[in-house]
């Protein structure tokens, strides 16, 4: 019995506490006074009912333009979408900020964290890439303006990690235009096998230290191999000397590859065929 009364307890005790909180949140609002809702703000996103403090944030800050917490309280906003996960919001305000106080004293972090917001909002590789490459411009800005910054390992870090995606999306491409060989060939010269060969060349200038540049390789010379099989007899053996090229770029830089079984095999056979 003294059980479910202590439950009763507790359970009033909480509501009581809740509807305390809501009244004192809708006084809040409906005050005329900027400051009051302005600290009311900042102590809510303290104890991070974000929500609240969003809604405050935004209707004083029109009001606090050019007064002396005009800095703070956008800041304080962009701060609390990206607390919200909001990262598109949060980098549009922390935008805001620095270019409204380029010498603010949260211009850095501000620009730090407009970047790493659309970092973190990164789409799935097989979507549209723009916010990639709207993060990584902003990544290669903050660089730029603060090289000796102690955020600069990790703004590398995901730099790299970004050209990755992107170098992986190309890889996708790449694979996409070989597993489609013959088929509609005679489009043009050279037809997916050819389109195979110029996306993963692209890939490889643009990312050159990529982690999948073996497989760029790998499908340079499957492909070259794929159009030379099916060139005219003029032009067969131009085309399998340029196979064996691309057979040496692959073993010099991996010897011990994982696709060096099958390109030695292939290199053996076109080595015949030059003989011959």
């Amino acid at each position: 019995m003294s059980m479910k009364l202590n439950i009763k307890l507790i359970g009033f005790s909480f509501l009581l506490v809740l509807s305390t909180s809501c009244s004192e949140y809708n006084k809040i609002l409906k005050s005329s006074d900027t400051m009051v809702k302005y600290e009311a703000a900042k102590k809510y996103f303290e104890t991070k009912k974000y929500s609240r403090a969003v809604t405050l944030f935004e209707e004083v800050i029109p009001l606090l333009r050019g007064s002396s917490h005009a800095e703070e309280s956008l800041y304080l906003l962009a701060q609390t979408h990206y607390a919200l996960k909001d990262y598109t919001s949060a980098s549009e305000y922390f935008k805001r900020y620095y270019t409204s106080f380029p010498r603010g004293e949260y211009a850095e972090m501000s620009r730090f964290y407009a970047a790493y917001g659309l970092y973190l909002e990164s789409p799935d590789v097989r979507l549209d890439q723009s916010d990639t490459y709207k993060a990584m411009q902003l990544f290669q800005d903050f660089i730029e303006y603060y090289p000796q910054s102690e955020k600069k390992e990790i703004v590398q870090d995901a730099l790299f990690n970004l050209q990755e995606k992107l170098s992986l999306k190309e890889l996708m491409s790449t694979r996409l235009y070989y597993n489609l060989g013959d088929y509609l060939l005679y489009s043009f010269p050279g037809g997916n096998y050819l389109s195979c060969v110029i996306t993963a060349q692209n890939a490889m200038r643009s990312y050159p230290y990529s982690k999948y540049r073996e497989e760029f390789m790998y499908y340079i010379f499957k492909s070259k191999y794929e159009m030379a099989k099916q060139s005219v007899e003029e032009k067969k053996d131009f085309r399998y000397r340029d196979v064996v090229d691309e057979y040496y770029s692959y073993i010099n830089d991996y010897p011990e590859g994982k696709y060096v079984k099958e390109i030695k095999k292939l290199y053996e056979e076109i080595a015949k065929q030059l003989n011959n």
